[in-house]
């Protein structure tokens, strides 16, 4: 959420940001909240007033009861108690619809891009920074025909017992797919996070403090009798471990790991983009977040690019790097970096990884705070990145180290895999 007080202090760069964003109606929607915040304001103010004439004529009705003779008084100063309280009722009811409306409003905006994300409309116009070359192979069969090949992964099988999107994995594919998770884990750990294991139910308030609801309802899995939401990423689970937390400085940055199912709708997915594991509805994945100061918050973002782009160079898949652009950032991201894999059976680029700084935006929901050296409280920034997310990968993987006599297992994943190939 964008911090009000950004928006009193600065708000034609709100605008400019939001406009960035492909906002057409920023101004509209930014005068909006001025208003807004302008008459809850006054309204705070009535009801300060109000509250200090009450204490004074409380206080004379007390003198007043002290005193022989002045019933008259007393009863005239308890019928403007009265009228003082019942005025108090109607001003908080007021003032409690304009905080609601605009909370509501300011949900609804999202976060402003940094001034080096480029501009643009949609994918088409993100910047590729890096791109691995890509080397020739003779045999290129698509993911979905080796997992049947070699019995690795069961769409039909997953289709049966729950529906399209939910595979089964089977014999080696399952044990690959907890390589995987094993090798992402341990090697987070050699990088310093500290691995959690967090609940992939969140209620309402975790949904909102990390920026799902309300952008996200409709891509969220929703259990109605609970009020409970399946995680989409562990992102939104680790980073509400520290929802109305004041952290020290001396404990930043927090580097947190986590591995979790999750789970998408998708809604409005088809085509290629969903055939085999390229968009499931539960995949697994691993989650790097960080809490950190605002000052190093970048470094720490350029940091965490590296940290996974070495895993995807040591599973020996060509890569590229992506600086999205304005209009294809998500809701919540102040700057991101994608990193896709190329799938040679697919011949396209896969996204396996999305690595991005929130800046304030989710500390600001979370009440996410440290003091700086003026005993100020501040706002953290809050940054994640997958790393990484296995269907994708798994795919890459098949379809790069498909021989004639089988898959073969990169060498870092064998001690976790316990065999060499896929025969």
């Amino acid at each position: 959420m964008i911090d009000l007080h950004r928006i009193r202090t600065d708000k034609q760069a709100v605008i400019d940001g939001l406009y960035k964003r492909g906002l057409s109606n920023a101004e509209t929607l930014v005068e909006a909240i001025c208003k807004l915040d302008i008459a809850k304001r006054a309204t705070q103010s009535e009801l300060d007033n109000l509250a200090a004439t009450l204490n004074k004529l409380n206080k004379e009705i007390g003198d007043a009861l002290c005193l022989q003779g002045e019933t008259a008084l007393w009863e005239a100063q308890k019928s403007e108690v009265h009228r003082l309280k019942e005025q108090v009722k109607a001003l908080t009811k007021r003032f409690q619809e304009y905080k609601s409306s605009l909370l509501e409003q300011l949900y609804a905006l999202p976060n402003l891009p940094h001034a080096s994300v480029p501009n643009g409309k949609h994918a088409d116009d993100n910047l590729i920074i890096y791109q691995t070359p890509s080397s020739g192979r003779k045999q290129n069969w698509a993911h979905w025909d080796l997992v049947k090949k070699y019995d690795l992964v069961d769409f039909e099988l997953g289709n049966k017992i729950t529906g399209a999107g939910f595979p089964v994995y089977k014999g080696k594919g399952a044990k690959l797919q907890r390589a995987l998770i094993n090798f992402f884990l341990d090697q987070a750990s050699k990088a310093g996070y500290i691995e959690v294991q967090p609940p992939i139910l969140v209620n309402e308030a975790s949904a909102y403090a990390t920026g799902q609801l309300p952008d996200k309802e409709g891509q969220m899995y929703l259990i109605p009798s609970e009020q409970l939401y399946l995680i989409p990423t562990a992102e939104v689970s680790i980073t509400n471990i520290y929802r109305d937390t004041m952290v020290a400085t001396a404990a930043l940055p927090i580097k947190h790991v986590g591995y979790t199912p999750c789970f998408r709708r998708e809604a409005g997915s088809w085509g290629a983009d969903v055939r085999g594991l390229n968009r499931l509805h539960q995949f697994d994945k691993v989650e790097l977040v960080q809490i950190c100061h605002p000052d190093h918050s970048y470094a720490n973002l350029e940091e965490m690019l590296a940290y996974v782009q070495g895993l995807v160079e040591q599973l020996g898949l060509p890569y590229r790097i992506l600086k999205l652009c304005s209009g294809d950032l998500g809701f919540c991201a102040a700057m991101t970096y994608d990193i896709e894999v190329h799938a040679i059976g697919q011949d396209r680029w896969l996204e396996v990884s999305s690595i991005s700084n929130f800046e304030s935006f989710q500390s600001n929901r979370l009440s996410l705070r440290y003091k700086d050296k003026n005993k100020k409280s501040c706002l953290l920034h809050t940054l994640n990145g997958s790393g990484l997310a296995l269907p994708r990968i798994l795919a890459a993987l098949l379809e790069w180290n498909q021989t004639p006599e089988g898959i073969q297992i990169p060498k870092v994943l064998q001690p976790y895999t316990g065999f060499d190939i896929i025969d």
